[in-house]
């Protein structure tokens, strides 16, 4: 089928299209939506790199699967959408945890001293692990560090969009860390997730 007439049908349609070896059908799959998946990594990324990557990889995922496509749940659109978000948010976790690794200097624990080390865990895990560490946090701090990391704030920034002072937003960043280095250091299914978080300190 011609390229032209390929940029008439239906997603569903192109779907087939792509299933039965026609490569610019994917093309043209690829043409409606990149843009919009990109933009829905950047937003939760905050990082072109990793945000092309992430399309890039949401593309790739949707041609391997698309026999698991079903138009009773959704359309094309919203299933490519659902793999962005899904996709974005767990490269996020990940980036996460090796953000505190740098930032909490978790790199210099003696492995001989621990019977585990969050950085060999595979992706998976160590998604799934961040997501544990950040529940761990009263709001304020998980909030807080969510700001930091993910949308790139300064803490003037997020006093002011939190209508909170200066020093209780980074009393909330560092006694969060603490936390989140109590966690790791900890290990999975350890319930000494360290101490109460203080009191939050107002001027």
């Amino acid at each position: 089928m011609p390229y032209a007439q390929l940029l008439e049908l239906s997603d569903e349609s192109i779907l087939v299209e792509i299933s039965s070896g026609n490569t610019d059908a994917f093309a043209v799959l690829f043409k409606r939506y990149h843009r919009l998946v990109h933009v829905i990594a950047l937003n939760i990324l905050r990082d072109a790199s990793e945000a092309e990557d992430i399309t890039q990889d949401v593309f790739l995922e949707i041609y391997r699967k698309l026999g698991q496509f079903d138009p009773s749940r959704g359309t094309v659109k919203v299933w490519l959408l659902q793999h962005a978000y899904s996709r974005s948010i767990n490269r996020r976790n990940h980036l996460l945890v090796r953000q505190l690794h740098n930032r909490t200097g978790l790199e210099h624990v003696d492995e001989h001293e621990s019977l585990w080390s969050s950085a060999r865990l595979p992706v998976q895990e160590a998604e799934q692990l961040a997501n544990q560490a950040l529940a761990e946090l009263p709001e304020a701090q998980r909030k807080t560090i969510q700001m930091f990391f993910f949308e790139g704030l300064t803490f003037k920034e997020i006093a002011l969009r939190r209508s909170e002072t200066f020093s209780n937003v980074r009393h909330h960043y560092y006694r969060g860390l603490e936390r989140l280095r109590s966690f790791l250091q900890a290990g999975p299914g350890n319930e000494d997730r360290g101490a109460e978080c203080d009191p939050v300190r107002s001027d």
